[in-house]
């Protein structure tokens, strides 16, 4: 009876990130930016995470391309209410990077986070 309680806790346990709500949101940017080592080119965005802490993976898609410009970085996901939707850039040479990405319920600190790129 002890070993099926252990499995079923076990089998409970290795399940929760399944269940993990994936985050979504929409973001335009005007300008092209940079995230990580990746280019965006002006337009709009979907952003998808997993959950909250400072190793979440986060992916930023084009929308509506017929091949679109994804960048995937690890970043630092926060909990935190905003009054407004937005995002940080830090414009240095001419490139504009993508530091920071507010939503109403969410903060993504992308800063100092290397990126990949399709």
């Amino acid at each position: 009876m002890k070993r099926l309680s252990y499995c079923a806790l076990i089998l409970a346990l290795l399940s929760v990130p399944a269940f993990a709500a994936k985050n979504s949101k929409s973001v335009n940017f005007p300008e092209a930016v940079t995230v990580g080592s990746t280019q965006l080119p002006a337009g709009d965005y979907n952003v998808t995470w997993d959950g909250t802490g400072s190793n979440v993976q986060v992916t930023i898609e084009q929308k509506s391309a017929m091949h679109p410009a994804t960048a995937t970085v690890t970043a630092k996901v926060v909990e935190e209410k905003h009054d407004r939707n937005g995002y940080t850039l830090n414009s240095k040479g001419g490139v504009n990077t993508l530091e920071t990405l507010t939503f109403s319920k969410f903060s993504v600190d992308l800063s100092g986070t290397p990126a990949s790129g399709q």
